[in-house]
């Protein structure tokens, strides 16, 4: 086999949502279906990984649009019979309680093997763990947490899948560290400092959130009466995370390396977390998205044989459209401008920042020089996102077929968009936007990014050649109101300027632009190039898992393509 070998660490990568198909709905947003994507391009590599995560029942939720114009929650519950049982299941304890997790197995969606923790199904009284993606208060939170890291281990132990590497995507799965050092010191014998050591050599964090108030935390107390302390004491939980103890701060501290998921975010960061002593040095990997899942195929190939992209753009167009007529009654036109805005419900995305200036684009609007179709849902339990869901609906309202909100953003309407959009708009107050990865799906399609310099931004598209650019503001401009006011009158200047002229006067150089702009994302913006950069830059990063072996011995040699089959 000598030459067939390979040094590859055998990776489990945890996350708390996961976006592969529309008909598997265990997601709430971008971080899922990154996390999907992620999976998918692990599956096409034929490298050694697993994914581990939790069945969600009810969904993060339907959200539909009542007769008032607010968003209101509905959550069916799903029987996942596409889902397989492994047979396995494992104990934690939460809240005093023993409690069992069935452990699931997804897959058929193109992706490495996903394991899935359910206390949902028939017998059990612990089904609300497992039951809302992000539902409840801090205790349920809490409780998830245990079931994701602490089952989540125990998962791959019973299942008898070897590991080198602990990814974790995001603070939700750090009580899998907890676990870890716990086996280490009853299993092992070794002490607290020995075994939290032995543990950050195996373990790679992700962080996404640019916010320090947005990274989750939780009170000492309250975790003690859940029991996710898991055998360990206050101090040595207080050493991890501080006091209140801080996800984050937690990932950093039991990961030999972490990463931001743009330049512009790892910069950003670094700069937030530079005070937290014994933090795992900070690094970038932008994300990626799955190009098999979200590029036309027709828009490829005719890229690819330097046929002409309109058409089969056109034909992506007609899709939206009749999609739109059919869930609305709505005919927006084929030939004008159609600009598209779909993410999450968040003031600092500033979804309604078009309509700031009714003088200005009311005409374009009224006299159907311009169409907006806008979609997103907001977090249950989120008054303002959903004041702003409310606020898209009444602009729908106001203005007959020119824009367009469609309701329950997921999946199929995120395809539907990213392909058959003219303009994808993407306006978030920076540095908010870690990454942001609908643009890249966008980008890929021919759709051109009209945006703010931020994520991924920083990095791809080129004014005028590639997409537009909003110019940054001035240094001493720090007010948030100044600095919407810059943005606005930057976004009217190039929209109406620039992008309106070009689409209606010169489409030799919007095809142009169309092309540059899948030439500048297809790869530099794939799953494929991230997880690339994964195993080159985290993964195998100094002090990690490689620490474990003598130098020049063979790391878990394996014939590489067959290791999850």
């Amino acid at each position: 086999m000598g030459d067939n070998l390979v040094q590859i660490p055998r990776v489990a990568y945890f996350c708390m949502e996961y976006g592969l198909d529309p008909e598997l709905p265990i997601y709430a947003g971008g971080l899922g279906i990154l996390a999907g994507d992620y999976l998918k391009a692990a599956r096409d590599a034929k490298v050694p990984m697993v994914g581990i995560g939790i069945l969600w029942r009810q969904d993060y939720t339907t959200q539909l649009i009542g007769e008032d114009g607010r968003p209101y929650d509905v959550y069916p519950t799903y029987s996942y019979e596409q889902v397989k049982d492994t047979g396995v299941i494992v104990k934690i304890r939460v809240r005093g309680e023993e409690v069992s997790c069935k452990v699931r197995y997804v897959n058929q969606y193109g992706n490495v093997p996903l394991y899935l923790l359910d206390t949902n199904f028939p017998g059990s009284k612990h089904g609300w763990m497992t039951a809302k993606l992000y539902g409840g208060v801090a205790q349920d939170r809490i409780a998830q947490e245990i079931v994701l890291g602490v089952g989540g281990v125990r998962a791959l132990r019973a299942l008898g899948i070897e590991v080198d590497l602990y990814h974790f995507n995001e603070g939700h799965a750090v009580l899998a560290g907890v676990e870890l050092i716990r086996e280490k010191m009853q299993k092992n014998g070794m002490d607290f400092a020995k075994a939290w050591e032995a543990t950050r050599r195996e373990v790679v964090f992700t962080t996404h959130t640019p916010v320090e108030a947005g990274n989750e935390q939780h009170d000492h107390g309250l975790l003690q009466f859940m029991e996710a302390y898991n055998g360990l004491t206050y101090e040595q939980m207080k050493d991890l995370g501080g006091d209140p103890f801080n996800m984050t701060v937690a990932g950093l501290r039991l990961a030999y390396v972490a990463n931001g998921v743009s330049r512009l975010h790892g910069e950003t960061a670094r700069q937030m977390w530079r005070g937290t002593s014994g933090a795992a040095p900070i690094l970038s990997v932008t994300n990626g998205v799955h190009v098999e899942t979200w590029q036309d195929q027709r828009l490829w190939e005719a890229y690819l044989w330097h046929r002409d992209l309109w058409q089969p753009h056109q034909e992506a167009k007609k899709e939206l459209l009749e999609y739109i007529k059919n869930h609305t009654g709505i005919t927006m036109r084929k030939d004008t401008l159609l600009v598209g805005f779909a993410r999450r419900a968040a003031p600092y995305k500033r979804s309604e920042l078009i309509f700031r200036n009714a003088d200005t684009v009311e005409p374009y609007l009224r006299e159907g020089k311009l169409q907006l179709i806008f979609s997103g849902k907001a977090h249950p339990n989120d008054t303002l996102g959903k004041d702003i869901v409310a606020d898209l609906v009444r602009m729908d309202r106001k203005f007959g077929e020119s824009v367009v909100f469609l309701e329950n953003y997921n999946m199929q309407i995120a395809e539907l968009l990213v392909r058959g959009c003219d303009v994808w708009l993407n306006n978030p107050r920076r540095p908010l936007e870690a990454s942001g990865t609908s643009g890249m799906k966008a980008a890929m399609n021919g759709v051109l990014n009209l945006s703010v310099v931020d994520g991924w931004v920083a990095e791809g598209p080129q004014h005028g050649v590639s997409g537009w650019l909003l110019p940054e503001p001035p240094e001493d401009l720090v007010e948030e109101w100044r600095l919407d006011e810059h943005d606005l009158q930057a976004l009217y200047k190039v929209l109406f300027e620039e992008v309106v002229p070009t689409f209606n006067h010169d489409r030799p150089r919007w095809v142009k632009m169309m092309r540059a702009s899948i030439e500048m994302s297809h790869w530099q913006f794939s799953a494929a190039r991230m997880l690339k950069e994964y195993y080159d830059r985290i993964y195998q990063y100094e002090g990690g898992w490689q620490d474990f072996f003598p130098k020049g011995h063979q790391q878990h040699a394996h014939p590489a393509p067959q290791m999850y089959q």
